[in-house]
């Protein structure tokens, strides 16, 4: 009685609550079979593993050596990353993933790659060459807590191109662009040519144009009639590398905390590095959405991979004339793509490089490859059709949530949103309260206070304070970029009623000093640097 009972017991059907969940059961049931099956991982990218579906949304920074990649990690950041090097020469000679750590340090790469937590285990057909020259930087950052960071080797230009590298650097970079959320590409308004290297690298990032976003960084460095020209040559460049009539969107501008050389432009580099901004914080809410998408692309190659494999095997002969017949069938793989686009009804689009795959075919026996298996084509057709489909109300569900969180914090974001740096909102406030500190502690900006009065009082405050528009005025007579300045203002601001006291300019004008002697920012005021009579304040308000 009990085995027929159990005959009769229907399987309850899986319960899932994310779409990260989803997408990976899907991959495991219905895509990962058909992959083994038909050897995709020898071809094109290898598995996926839960990290890559777990993992914290990545971008990628690609760019020439000296184009301003790791300085444009450092602001972002606002912090050093361990281990790093900024100069004119090619500093960065490693591959790092810049991830959130409880205490700062560095992962080698041997190391890294046998962590089932981080998603960089499959990295190990590469090579031991390639992986003495990865590692992963850990520290403890707030931008780090939502996205992780890949800074790459700069690319190479002219002679320095013809060393090699030891392993295939395209190849990596096509398998960190297959699994990050943005690519960053970074070029120097000084320094356009693009290399044999660069072409090949940029070669590596097709297919995956959607997550491209490309940055004309030190345009400080130029006037306006002359960024005018570099921009159009980047344009007219770009169009030549991507082969393609469609425009890409090019963010101008200078990503360091540094006072910009020529400030003609500031007001359309404060614009774009929000535009940019803006996209990088959205990261986290369009994860499961890129994650999607990403499985939907893999899905599509594999079914072609699927109809290459078997057409061959059914090609091939039984006995005779085998290395003939293989070789005949490689030189003949545009006829076949062809064939088995008509014949299978499958966008051009899907199929791989014809000409990298030939290079492939050489090496492989084709009387080990695989017929069509119907059942293992209705599961991959059943998961394209249908089950994607079932998780789209709830990708929309977590949009819905996600829209709720700011998304990125801290590092540069925090200045985006700051007093009179918000663009159409003069005087927002910050919630939040600053540190409070002992009222008897001596207040580090009375030395230079009656310098700063000076100031104050010549900007003709109204009854005792300066508006937002008057300070932001003369703040920007720095040359400082506006991240910058909106965190010196946050900080700044105590009593957050949009507006500056002699005692808040003077805080204010210590910090800029401080920034222009090539000093960071601290994230909360310390007691110190609370101006004497808000101190009094915060000890009647508590």
């Amino acid at each position: 009685m009990s085995r027929w009972g159990r005959k009769n017991v229907k399987k309850a059907p899986e319960v899932i609550r994310t779409v990260t969940e989803g997408l990976k059961s899907l991959y495991k049931k219905k895509l990962l079979p058909l992959e083994q099956y038909y050897g995709f991982h020898d071809f094109h990218s290898p598995g996926l593993e839960d990290a890559d579906f777990d993992n914290k949304p990545m971008v990628l920074v690609v760019g020439q050596y000296s184009t301003g990649k790791t300085t444009f990690i450092k602001y972002l950041l606002e912090q050093e990353v361990p281990g790093s090097r900024i100069g004119p020469e090619p500093t960065t000679d490693c591959f790092t993933a810049i991830m959130h750590g409880d205490v700062e340090g560095v992962i080698p790469g041997n190391a890294l790659i046998v962590d089932p937590d981080k998603p960089f285990r499959k990295l190990n057909p590469f090579g031991n060459t390639f992986l003495n020259r990865f590692q992963c930087a850990q520290l403890p950052n707030q931008v780090l807590e939502s996205i992780s960071i890949i800074d790459t080797p700069g690319i190479l230009s002219g002679a320095k191109q013809r060393v090699s590298r030891g392993y295939d650097f395209p190849a990596v970079l096509r398998w960190f662009a297959e699994r990050v959320d943005r690519i960053v590409l970074l070029f120097d308004a000084h320094k356009l040519e693009i290399s044999d290297e660069f072409s090949e690298a940029i070669g590596a990032l097709r297919g995956n144009e959607d997550k491209l976003r490309v940055v004309l960084n030190k345009a400080d460095m130029v006037d306006t009639q002359q960024l005018m020209r570099v921009y159009g040559a980047l344009m007219w460049s770009l169009g030549k590398v991507f082969g393609t009539p469609e425009v890409l969107r090019v963010y101008i501008g200078s990503f360091w905390a540094e006072p910009l050389l020529v400030p003609d432009n500031r007001k359309l580099f404060e614009l774009e590095e929000e535009d940019l901004f803006a996209d990088i914080q959205n990261l986290p809410r369009n994860a499961a959405l890129r994650k999607l998408n990403d499985l939907v692309k893999r899905a599509r190659l594999v079914r072609v991979h699927a109809h290459i494999i078997s057409y061959l095997k059914q090609e091939m002969p039984s006995v005779f004339r085998k290395d003939n017949k293989k070789k005949n069938l490689i030189y003949q793989l545009p006829v076949i793509f062809s064939k088995i686009q008509l014949q299978h009804h499958i966008s051009p689009g899907d199929f791989p490089d014809c000409t990298k795959m030939q290079e492939q075919l050489l090496v492989h026996d084709f009387t080990k490859f695989k017929s069509l298996k119907p059942g293992l084509m209705a599961a991959l057709d059943e998961l394209l059709a249908t089950d994607i489909a079932t998780l789209m109300p709830l990708l929309r569900q977590e949009e819905l949530e996600a829209s709720e969180h700011l998304g990125v914090q801290g590092g540069a974001f925090l200045g985006t949103r700051a007093g009179p740096f918000t663009a159409g909102d003069p005087f927002a406030e910050e919630n939040g309260e600053a540190g409070c500190g002992d009222e008897e502690e001596d207040w580090v900006v009375t030395k230079d206070k009656p310098k700063y009065d000076e100031i104050f009082y010549n900007l003709a405050p109204n009854e005792g304070k300066l508006s937002g528009t008057k300070a932001k005025d003369w703040m920007e007579s720095t040359r400082l970029p506006n991240s910058v300045l909106g965190r010196i203002w946050k900080l700044s601001d105590v009593d957050r009623d949009g507006m500056l006291d002699d005692e808040e300019f003077a805080l204010a004008s210590h910090l800029i000093e401080v920034k222009l002697d090539g000093h960071g920012l601290p994230g909360e005021l310390p007691s110190r640097l609370i101006p004497p009579s808000k101190r009094r304040q915060k000890g009647s308000d508590a």
